[in-house]
């Protein structure tokens, strides 16, 4: 009979029977059969990630290790079991200080094996003391932790709300004070904002599927340049429709920058974290929502005067580059005129010492007949010829004898 093929994951040691031990093998199974130990350890990774992924668990702290790098190790017991736990510096920062060993908490929790000790530990994500905690606060925190994952919750996805909206709607109930607060300010402020009004229902059963529906309606309007979403305050259990967790996802969903005034300044809710910008009340929404004509004027007339001081000291450097392109132009011009006035004297004196009038200066004459033609011979100025003897201060009437 042939040999079964061998399966790799086999175990490499036979295990016997039950209550028998297993039995020693004769010999070494070749190596495609052996699983790595960092092999073996991450499939029990993928197991138990898999299996369990995030959940909340119940005990008590043992072991307490705070370092100085902000993140704690310890373990979480109950009477009968205990686990390995780390809360990196991140999640830390947001219970503040360590808790002693010995006190009760609720934990969300990712259980994992670490490859490097092959250790099963779980990752705390929220830290909260059993005392004084109910279901509702339970929940919001594991929503909490579900945006947080989702990067929901991440800074960098913050959007800048705009300089000079033209529309902003309003997500609110429209019996509400918050409703009157921010058509007042928005008005004193920046009246020529159109406001949309979306009403909703912001507390009280069917409230978190009413503010959905509300969102829904605004990522439909067309020319929205922002969204203000709250209420004017309430208690703590009031405010339960803005922790939802369909809620805040419809306000990450919204495609213009979105302003939270939920109005409870003690403590923050979801629908705060989740927003571009949270607002301590409806109208301090308002008036982040919304530039003031007022600064706007005085920012136009400072700018006004910087403009006029900018062009005066432009214009008077332009003023002194003419000035001084007009000096050299002046002097340019005397230097081009000059020279062909000294060329123009120069001819000019070979040319009165070539005149005949220096001639007739040195004591000459000249004899020119009636006809205009010059004398030169005897012959030219027989007896009784009239003529005009010509020297150096004028003409001599003449006639030949």
């Amino acid at each position: 009979m042939k040999k079964p093929p061998e399966d790799p994951h086999l175990p490499l040691f036979n295990s016997g029977e039950a209550g028998v031990p297993p039995s020693r093998p004769t010999a070494l199974p070749p190596s495609p059969t052996a699983l790595s130990v960092t092999q073996l350890v991450s499939a029990l990774r993928r197991v138990v990630e898999e299996a369990s992924g995030t959940l909340w668990i119940k005990g008590e702290i043992a072991g307490m290790k705070a370092y100085g790098s902000g993140h704690w190790y310890f373990s979480l017991r109950d009477p009968d079991s205990a686990i390995k736990c780390v809360m990196w510096k991140s999640n830390t920062a947001k219970v503040g200080t360590a808790p002693v060993d010995g006190t009760e908490v609720y934990a969300l929790v990712t259980p994992t094996v670490w490859a490097d000790k092959g250790e099963l530990k779980a990752a705390v994500q929220v830290m909260l003391p059993t005392a004084g905690i109910g279901v509702q606060q339970l929940s919001r925190e594991k929503v909490r932790a579900a945006l947080e994952k989702d990067g929901l919750l991440d800074p960098s996805r913050k959007r800048q709300l705009p300089a000079y909206p033209r529309a902003i709607a309003v997500v609110t109930s429209t019996d509400g004070a918050a409703l009157r607060d921010i058509i007042i300010v928005t008005r004193k402020r920046w009246s020529s904002v159109r406001l949309v009004i979306v009403g909703a229902t912001v507390q009280g059963d069917g409230a978190a599927r009413d503010l959905c529906r509300a969102l829904k309606v605004v990522n439909r309007l067309p020319g929205i340049d922002l969204c203000i979403i709250g209420r004017g305050g309430g208690s703590r259990e009031d405010l339960h429709a803005f922790d939802d967790e369909k809620v805040c996802r419809a306000v990450a969903a919204l495609t213009m920058p979105v302003v939270s005034a939920v109005g409870h300044e003690t403590d923050a809710s979801l629908t705060d974290l989740v927003a571009d910008l949270r607002a301590a009340t409806p109208s301090a929404a308002a008036e982040r929502a919304v530039p003031d004509r007022a600064d706007c004027l005085r920012h136009v007339a400072s700018l006004s005067s910087r403009l006029a001081h900018g062009l005066r000291r432009r214009t008077g450097l332009v003023a002194e580059r003419l000035a001084r392109t007009g000096d050299r132009i002046e002097v340019a011009m005397v230097r081009r005129i000059r020279e062909p006035r000294a060329s123009v004297d120069r001819l000019a004196g070979q040319l009165e010492a070539l005149s005949p009038l220096r001639v007739l200066g040195r004591g000459y004459s000249v004899a020119r007949l009636v006809d205009g033609r010059v004398a030169r011979r005897r012959a030219d100025l027989p007896e009784g010829t009239e003529f005009t003897l010509r020297v150096s201060d004028g003409d001599v009437p003449s006639r030949a004898g």
